[in-house]
């Protein structure tokens, strides 16, 4: 189940990618939600996201651990 969580998260991601408020809410949602190494994945999902849309990069803070 664990993995549908992350799958999910990054459906909503995508979906709330033209926004960078709503973006930085389900980013911290989803760190909240997901266990550790699914963060992991999530930070380098992220990361390929942000080549596209660099507006995106300022939710990166909180994915620095």
């Amino acid at each position: 189940m664990a993995r549908a969580m992350f799958d999910y998260t990054k459906t909503v991601l995508k979906k709330v990618s033209f926004d960078v408020n709503l973006f930085t809410k389900e980013v911290l949602k989803a760190l909240n939600r997901l266990l550790p190494h699914e963060i992991e994945e999530l930070k380098i999902w992220i990361q390929s996201l942000t080549v596209k849309q660099p507006e995106l990069q300022s939710c990166l803070i909180y994915l620095k651990s």
